[in-house]
């Protein structure tokens, strides 16, 4: 065996059209991307690095270079989970070992984690934040499509929700408000959460105020994004929450994701796969998690003007599994 080596970089690939939430818009997906080099094969990871942790491609290509000692002399993914935190640059490397071990096994991921071949996965497509009559256009283009995000802010999210659930009659419904509402409003929307017919709704408050949803029962499930990262989340989550996202690029890999699942599964949550805007080198192992998951919202490539090849195909909101050449075997 030849000793491993380690690359990173990062990598910028143009959205076709802008991406708008709570916090800002997004122009371009900013990822960074680990090789593992070893015997002549190679093993990639993806990582979108999320600027809310303080997080960047700089940083993250920084903290995979800081471990290249340990990494070329044959760290494991166990052994990484102590190494690095949760994050981007975790994800990227975590993945890039299981490509790596697949390869050199002359297998796929999905047989080393003893599961049958990925089917496809049907994905949330997602409303961007705009002025209702904006986001009631764009929701009509996905009509027929079976599962739709709706991204809401604090201004107007009665408007934004009842604009879309018009455009899109028969889609399921998931609202994110990206922590931008507080107690007060998330009590007043509450009727109009229901009527909509809103399947779930995503990390309403900053995961700062999680406290306040002691005690509160709501007409529609909480979904905890920025409020879960990793299994260790859960004992401070418990009661406050009644399902949690599972990103990657917050547990920091597939590894700590396939952690979170478990865990989330035993104590009863539901669970909902999501991801950054990213390539579908990023999605692939994702789909580890989609394929056990109550809703997948893996749209992440379809924004971008060019996806890498072997990459997901978007068909009436399915997506194909990226080719194992992309990733995994």
């Amino acid at each position: 065996m030849t000793r491993r080596q380690l690359h990173a970089a990062g990598e910028a690939w143009p959205l076709a059209t802008p991406f708008r939430i709570a916090r800002g818009v997004r122009t371009q997906a900013d990822v960074v991307v680990a090789e593992l080099t070893q015997d002549g094969v190679t093993g990639r990871g993806e990582g979108a690095p999320i600027p809310r942790y303080g997080d960047s491609v700089e940083s993250c290509v920084a903290d995979l270079f800081a471990l290249r000692e340990a990494v070329e002399a044959g760290m494991t993914r166990q052994e990484l989970l102590t190494a690095l935190k949760p994050g981007a640059a975790r994800n990227a490397l975590d993945c890039a070992m299981w490509d790596l071990e697949a390869r050199l096994a002359g297998t796929t991921v999905p047989a080393l984690l003893g599961v049958a071949p990925l089917p496809p996965q049907v994905t949330a497509m997602t409303v961007g934040l705009a002025a209702p009559e904006a986001m009631g256009e764009a929701a009509r283009k996905l009509a027929d499509f079976p599962l739709v995000k709706v991204k809401v802010n604090a201004d107007d999210p009665a408007a934004q929700i009842a604009a879309v659930r018009a455009a899109a009659p028969d889609a399921t419904l998931i609202v994110d408000a990206n922590e931008s509402w507080d107690m007060a409003l998330l009590q007043k929307m509450q009727p109009a959460l229901a009527a909509a017919g809103i399947a779930l709704f995503e990390q309403p408050l900053p995961a700062a105020q999680d406290e306040q949803l002691r005690g509160f029962k709501p007409s529609v499930p909480i979904c905890a994004d920025e409020s879960c990262h990793t299994a260790a989340d859960l004992d401070r989550l418990d009661g406050l929450y009644q399902a949690v996202n599972i990103k990657l690029d917050k547990t920091g890999g597939l590894t700590a994701a396939l952690e979170l699942l478990e865990a989330a599964r035993a104590r009863g949550l539901t669970v909902m796969n999501g991801c950054m805007i990213c390539t579908s080198l990023s999605i692939a192992p994702a789909f580890h998690i989609a394929d056990r998951a109550d809703f997948a919202d893996l749209d992440g490539p379809t924004w971008l003007a060019r996806d890498r090849d072997g990459g997901v195909v978007l068909t009436r909101g399915t997506l194909s599994v990226p080719a194992g050449a992309l990733w995994g075997g």
